[in-house]
């Protein structure tokens, strides 16, 4: 594998991946998408815990998808990218299509053993 590909790779997994890997930074994320939120509004929003909420949102700075601005002494946290929920939502657009052909498989097949069994039953009662 090319060097540079493997390096961004690696990079990607430790600065993104890890990041992303927690349900509730996802949904962290997706509420930052309409705004930008103060650590104690996302916690009445989620209804987490502050320091739980802090943790998630430290996490997501030191990777830089989540950026700060002061106003006084309040911290409100955005998106840095919007990118990132774009390919999110393509991320679910995947998941959603492979479920989807995993439930048509899985129906199919069903159908397809309905009809073997009457078929067999049908068989039997030939013989």
């Amino acid at each position: 594998m090319h060097t540079q590909l493997f390096e961004e790779l690696v990079m990607l997994h430790n600065r993104v991946c890890l990041a992303l890997g927690d349900p509730k930074r996802l949904v962290i994320l997706y509420i930052l998408n309409g705004g930008a939120h103060s650590v104690n509004e996302l916690a009445l929003l989620l209804e987490m815990p502050q320091p739980t909420v802090s943790h998630h949102l430290k996490i997501l700075r030191e990777r830089s998808i989540v950026k700060t601005q002061r106003d006084g002494t309040t911290v409100y946290y955005s998106l840095a990218d919007i990118r990132v929920i774009q390919a999110l939502d393509l991320l679910r657009e995947v998941l959603h299509d492979t479920v989807q052909r995993q439930a048509e498989l899985a129906a199919f097949t069903a159908v397809d053993a309905e009809r073997q069994d009457a078929d067999d039953e049908g068989s039997e009662g030939q013989s």
